[in-house]
């Protein structure tokens, strides 16, 4: 059974960007380029990095490097110039959504534990206390522009579900209708271990493809990816990506000092985040200007571009492709069937091309696709519980397992 249909639902705030908000003091801007806010939203085109500016929606995420000092200390230059070029763009007609890393590093700076804490103790404790003083910092900088920011803090198991997921989207949709900037971060102080993100750049990008954004700007302390050692001269930075391009020869692993992710988990996202239709900048976070420039005149200020894929992924594909991690259990395929989907075709699954059903899943919940080798190949929502599964299983004229409208190929 075929069905290559996407549904997309009608996106209010993307339609009407409320330009009530008044600046304080004029927000910088850098070139003389004058597209006015109405033209931008008419253009359906993805960016490319030579038309950044024709991202109506961005996600900016900012990490612990480029937000803290080597003390451990919120750098508030590198803040105030990050607010800078936010409040240029939202003074433009972009919408930017802020995924803020810093708490964690804000709080270390602050207290010294009496005791060696375990390392989701020490989260808890570093981030209740350095959230209330990022979040305080960036509001004290917006109000300069008169930019009203909100604070949205969320946990993984926040997208476990479709209708948590969807509640989440219209509430963030919400304040983009209003003019309102969100600034994201994970609540570290009622995450546990297992349903932790990776890092902030995972949590970016669940963003990004949760609100449709044209761009997500991730912002470290390297200008992107290289095809070695950043501090090797013989080094080349590799600037554009094109869609399913692999780079893992080239990532080196290195963590910051303060976040948990490297160019590894960068290089990771961008590229899957890309594939579902967004496309991706990784820049250095503290050049000046980084973000003006990438969205007016990217070609001064380095940076890779992930290019998006042409065909964007419908919204609840997208919620599916992030969903691995939730899965309640998984069906084994043929290698016939593993072949088929895996092809450019738009197929379901199909009961008679399944091998094996494991796990106790319920109808509607998230599952595996695994190959006959055991190695995961897709993931969807469930279209009949385990035990109806496996009634089914290897049988023809069943409905499908996985209708294709569900199922996201990996």
């Amino acid at each position: 059974m075929k069905n290559i249909t996407n549904r997309t639902a009608d996106d209010p705030a993307a339609k009407s960007h409320n330009a009530t908000v008044k600046a304080a003091r004029k927000p910088p801007l850098h070139t003389s380029r004058s597209t006015a806010p109405e033209e931008t939203a008419a253009k359906s085109h993805r960016p490319t990095s030579r038309s950044m500016g024709s991202a109506k929606r961005i996600v900016v995420k900012v990490g612990s490097n480029v937000l803290s000092r080597a003390d451990g200390k919120p750098n508030v230059t590198n803040m105030s110039a990050l607010v800078d070029q936010i409040a240029a763009l939202h003074s433009r007609g972009h919408q930017v959504v802020l995924v803020s890393s810093g708490a964690v590093a804000c709080g270390r700076g602050e207290i010294a534990p009496d005791r060696q804490l375990d390392p989701v103790a020490a989260r808890q404790l570093f981030s209740s206390i350095g959230q209330i003083k990022l979040i305080n910092l960036y509001n004290e900088l917006f109000r300069e522009y008169g930019i009203v920011i909100g604070q949205v803090l969320t946990q993984k198991e926040n997208f476990a579900s479709r209708d948590s997921y969807l509640n989440q989207r219209a509430c963030m949709l919400t304040m983009l209708e209003n003019g309102v900037v969100p600034v994201v971060n994970e609540n570290d102080t009622a995450s546990l271990t297992e349903l932790m993100f990776t890092d902030n750049d995972e949590l970016s990008g669940l963003i990004a493809t949760m609100l449709r954004a044209d761009l997500l700007v991730i912002l470290s302390n390297i200008d992107g990816i290289y095809t070695g050692d950043p501090s090797d001269p013989a080094s080349r930075l590799i600037e554009r990506v094109a869609p399913g391009e692999d780079l893992s020869r080239y990532v080196v692993a290195a963590k910051s000092g303060f976040g948990r992710g490297g160019m590894g988990t960068k290089c990771g996202i961008a590229s899957k985040v890309s594939a579902e239709g967004v496309g991706v900048a990784i820049a250095r976070g503290d050049r000046p200007e980084v973000l003006t420039l990438l969205a007016e005149i990217p070609g001064e200020v380095p940076h890779t571009y992930f290019e998006p894929a042409p065909q964007p992924l419908s919204t609840i594909k997208r919620w599916i492709a992030h969903s691995s991690s939730f899965a309640k259990g998984s069906v084994t395929v043929k290698p016939d069937a593993a072949a088929i989907l895996l092809s450019d075709r738009a197929v379901s699954l199909l009961p008679v091309g399944v091998t094996a059903v494991g796990g106790d899943f319920e109808e509607g919940d998230i599952i595996g696709v695994l190959d006959s080798g055991g190695s995961r190949i897709a993931v969807g929502r469930a279209a009949m519980g385990a035990d109806a599964a496996r009634a089914a299983m290897g049988s023809h004229g069943s409905r499908p397992l996985i209708h294709y409208d569900y199922l996201y190929t990996e």
